[in-house]
């Protein structure tokens, strides 16, 4: 409510709102997809300002992030911004949705079968369209292509160093992969290969036919589209 003799702004906080109006109780009263976005952030928070309630500071969070091209590049320095979050609501904010991104990407590997170039870049085009470094992941293949794991290699850019075959082919061992499926993004968004990219993907196909486990694939992440070797007849069979 607003004193406009006094120009003074009241704020309620939580526990001054109606009881089925409060985030928590409503959640448990008509179930969590009854709660708005702000409602589902102010229940991660916590609490709001002496200013804001939790759900009105929950707000600018949401504004905050919005506003990036990609929200998992949020920093902690970039949500203390905002007036009334501190280290500890800002790490929560951030733990949430690294934990959302996770869950997100293992449903995709789940459910999605590897029929296609178009069915590997489902699973990665999330997490790797908008980073700023290059992302070198594989995925390991049973031998009816089910997906065993994905396994994170090496960031920054590629080189032979970065992607030895000794690392690529470690976990695939380890786990009795019978094929492999190289992926690695663009920063840039463009996704023609580099040189680096097609003698790095030729060595790891040479040491795969050595060791015994197949390179499928090698697909390069875009701004909104992806490249897939195969299909470009960019290495043998």
């Amino acid at each position: 409510m607003i004193d406009t003799k006094n120009k003074i702004e009241y704020y309620a906080r939580i526990k001054d709102l109606d009881l089925e109006d409060r985030p928590r109780e409503k959640m448990i009263l008509y179930g969590i997809d009854s709660l708005s976005d702000e409602e589902l952030l102010a229940i991660i928070i916590g609490t709001g300002t002496k200013k804001h309630n939790a759900v009105e500071l929950s707000k600018s969070i949401l504004l905050k992030i919005k506003s990036q091209a990609n929200h998992m590049d949020i920093s902690t320095d970039e949500l203390m911004e905002i007036k009334g979050v501190g280290l500890s609501k800002s790490c929560r904010i951030l733990a949430s949705l690294e934990l959302g991104r996770r869950l997100n990407i293992r449903k995709n590997i789940q459910e999605y079968k590897i029929n296609s170039p178009t069915s590997v870049a489902n699973i990665f085009r999330y997490e790797l369209e908008h980073k700023l470094e290059e992302y070198f992941y594989i995925l390991l293949l049973d031998t009816k292509n089910k997906i065993i794991s994905k396994e994170f290699i090496s960031k920054g850019t590629l080189n032979e160093s970065l992607v030895h075959p000794r690392e690529v082919f470690k976990p695939a061992i380890k786990k009795s992969a019978n094929s492999i499926i190289l992926v690695h993004n663009h920063p840039s968004g463009d996704i023609e290969p580099s040189r680096e990219d097609l003698l790095i993907t030729e060595r790891l196909l040479q040491a795969g036919d050595i060791i015994g486990i197949k390179v499928l694939d090698h697909l390069i992440i875009g701004d909104g589209q992806f490249l897939s070797f195969k299909e470009k007849k960019l290495f043998k069979e």
